[in-house]
């Protein structure tokens, strides 16, 4: 009997974390909200962090970034795009960004930065609110 209550009250712990672990993702206490684009800010962050950007490096990507945001934001709002060409217009967005970005990194930072877009592709995107993640696929 103390083994069942021992595995239900593990069971009732887990649980209760993780909705507290979800309602806080979904009032935007999560590092990158879940449905909610990254700022050019999280995204200048996250780039900082994971390809240790120098802080020149810094700001010549801001504004790159935040130019990035706008094209993505007023892309979202033109309500006269099919889903097809405003995907297609997403892929120029981003491909442009990174013909930007690209040349202010270094070599190894650049390799990081390709594997980070092929990331974004398969996960839906940083433009979704998506940092990339090295998680394996489930089976």
């Amino acid at each position: 009997m103390k083994r069942v209550l021992s595995h239900v009250a593990v069971a009732l712990a887990v649980t209760i974390g993780a909705a507290s672990a979800c309602a806080q993702m979904a009032q935007g206490g999560g590092e990158w909200g879940h449905g909610q684009p990254m700022s050019a800010d999280q995204r200048l962050q996250m780039m900082t962090k994971q390809l240790n950007l120098t802080s020149d490096q810094q700001q010549q990507v801001k504004p790159i970034l935040e130019n990035e945001q706008q094209q993505m934001q007023a892309l979202h709002q033109d309500s006269s795009l099919s889903q097809q060409d405003r995907m297609g217009k997403m892929r120029q967005i981003r491909e442009s960004t990174a013909s930007q970005v690209k040349p202010i990194l270094n070599a190894d930072q650049q390799a990081k930065y390709q594997q980070m877009m092929s990331h974004q592709g398969h996960r839906g995107g940083m433009e979704q609110g998506h940092a990339p993640q090295d998680q394996p696929n489930p089976q």
